[in-house]
């Protein structure tokens, strides 16, 4: 009697934990995979191909990836969310903002070519006028900033962010205290039976909520992983916990003013080819900063990661 091989399923990761993968089939199942050989790069977002091995699942291959968004700590760099439509930087006028952290997000989904918008929340507080002005220099460059009330108008920020988020994939990033959580408990139908069912299944506990989550805003959850998810699955929304420095290392040091739309346009009017935009004579991004064009601050934080990635290697 001829064996057959098992069938190779479609699928998307995600969670993960370890080398613990949860992947989800085109119908809603969820299984619990693990990938071939010892080491393993995939993360939330990617799309695999996997075969049914018992109760749980083998991935065969990762297939290719539309971008890769990278993050790091003062260890390592690591990639951590694939094949993104979309970013949802969050920030709020309490606390107030790392504009550094805003600026090297910016940074990365432009590097990892992703579209990003900022959404600015507790729009209702006083401290509302002090963070509109520290954004007005990314509103000039042309990132959309957004305005919500999430506890306090969650209807109005419903209404605004619904057609933005339908049909995409998209990241959420946003420092503790921006409001994430309420966003999320308010997008997406079932968030904590989701989180729930994946710690559970990744045997990782509450540690699953310091790893990157994917999240339907447009499903809901059956009983029980492996029932799938019933209604349309279109939109997505991925969390990724804390606000680390994100991983630029992948980025040319001399690139660096072209992922800085403020900077690229005054970088073509430099005198020296290979400008650094520190010291050298007749460069076009010094001379905005003087006439105001590009903000002291934006100039300052340049500086800063200019000097890190001359003393890093990718």
């Amino acid at each position: 009697m001829t064996e057959h091989p098992a069938q190779i399923h479609a699928g998307v990761v995600v969670a993960g934990h370890g080398r613990h993968y949860i992947v989800e089939s085109a119908d809603g199942v969820r299984t619990t995979c693990h990938p071939r050989g010892k080491k393993s790069d995939l993360v939330v977002g990617d799309r695999v191909a996997w075969k049914v091995a018992g109760d749980e699942g083998v991935i065969e291959r990762m297939e290719p990836r539309s971008n890769l968004l990278y993050r790091q700590d003062q260890w390592k760099t690591k990639a951590f969310a694939a094949n993104l439509d979309q970013i949802l930087i969050m920030v709020a006028s309490d606390p107030m903002f790392s504009e550094s952290q805003l600026a090297r997000a910016l940074i990365a989904a432009e590097s990892a070519h992703i579209a990003a918008r900022i959404l600015l929340n507790k729009a209702d507080l006083p401290s509302i006028a002090e963070a509109r002005v520290r954004l007005l220099p990314y509103s000039a460059m042309g990132v959309e900033v957004l305005e919500v009330g999430l506890k306090t108008r969650p209807d109005e920020a419903r209404a605004l962010l619904d057609p933005l988020l339908a049909n995409k994939t998209t990241l959420v990033l946003g420092p503790s205290g921006t409001g994430k959580s309420t966003l999320i408990n308010l997008l997406a139908p079932d968030a904590k039976a989701q989180v729930g069912e994946i710690s559970h299944a990744l045997n990782s506990g509450r540690h699953t909520t310091t790893h990157t989550q994917w999240y339907w805003l447009d499903a809901e959850l059956d009983a029980g992983l492996g029932a799938g998810l019933k209604t349309e699955r279109r939109t997505a929304l991925i969390d990724s916990p804390g606000f680390q420095e994100f991983g630029l290392r992948q980025v040319d040091a001399q690139k660096l003013p072209n992922l800085m739309p403020d900077f690229r346009a005054a970088s073509t009017e430099c005198k020296f080819y290979n400008c650094t935009h520190q010291s050298e004579p007749s460069c076009g991004i010094t001379a905005a900063v003087q006439r105001g064009a590009i903000s002291e601050s934006r100039y300052r934080i340049y500086g800063e990661i200019l000097r890190e990635l001359a003393q890093t290697r990718w």
